[in-house]
């Protein structure tokens, strides 16, 4: 297999995810930037800040469509090129990593939530189900958005283990990708552990004094 299409892949992904659709959104909608109000984080529960509900879920979906479609794109059509799951789960941790990181808009991104959930839907449905059924149980008994995000990605990779041979042909690459998307999304929500050591932070519907 030419090594230039799986780099290539990769490549393009990233670009995919550099595209900072809250900050683009935004613009289209005459909004303000969302980096510069609230958290000043270019995501979704930002863009909500701007009292635009139309505005954040639009965000919302855009900003999981860009993590999964790359993985569906490779899964789909990448075998006529030699290109498997391997290079699938490149393709969306690159495309994570664009959010994170988006070249187009100064390396400054958003903390990845929703473009991971984009990716974990197009490695697997069932993975997907069994990720956001646990956002929605720790979400449910803390109230707290954020612990709920952080867990449910930790846990991607456990289930992606324990599937494996049962719902699904596990590789390195994949489990190893997902990981580093865990770990990637807890260190982007560092902010939020130490308000919740703090006891600080706001939970799901909590008015703010």
């Amino acid at each position: 297999m030419d090594m230039l299409i799986p780099v290539a892949v990769v490549l393009a992904s990233y670009l995919l995810g550099s595209l900072s659709f809250a900050v683009i959104v935004s613009r289209l909608m005459g909004l303000n930037d969302p980096r510069s109000y609230g958290s000043k984080n270019p995501g979704a529960t930002n863009v909500l800040r701007s009292g635009s509900k139309k505005a954040a879920i639009l965000t919302l979906l855009l900003d999981a469509f860009k993590g999964w479609l790359p993985v569906a794109l490779v899964l789909v059509w990448g075998p006529e090129q030699g290109l498997g799951p391997e290079v699938a789960a490149l393709a969306g941790l690159a495309a994570f990593l664009g959010h994170l990181y988006p070249v187009f808009f100064g390396f400054a991104g958003g903390k990845g939530v929703a473009t991971a959930v984009g990716v974990v839907i197009g490695v697997h449905g069932t993975l997907a189900l069994a990720t956001v059924l646990t956002f929605a149980i720790i979400l449910y008994f803390s109230r707290y958005v954020s612990l709920a995000s952080m867990v449910a990605a930790v846990f991607a990779p456990v289930f992606y283990l324990l599937g494996d041979g049962v719902v699904w042909q596990a590789t390195a690459t994949e489990v190893l990708s997902l990981l580093a998307m865990a770990i990637l999304l807890v260190w982007r929500h560092r902010e939020n552990i130490h308000r919740l050591l703090a006891g600080t932070e706001s939970k799901l519907g909590q008015k703010k004094a």
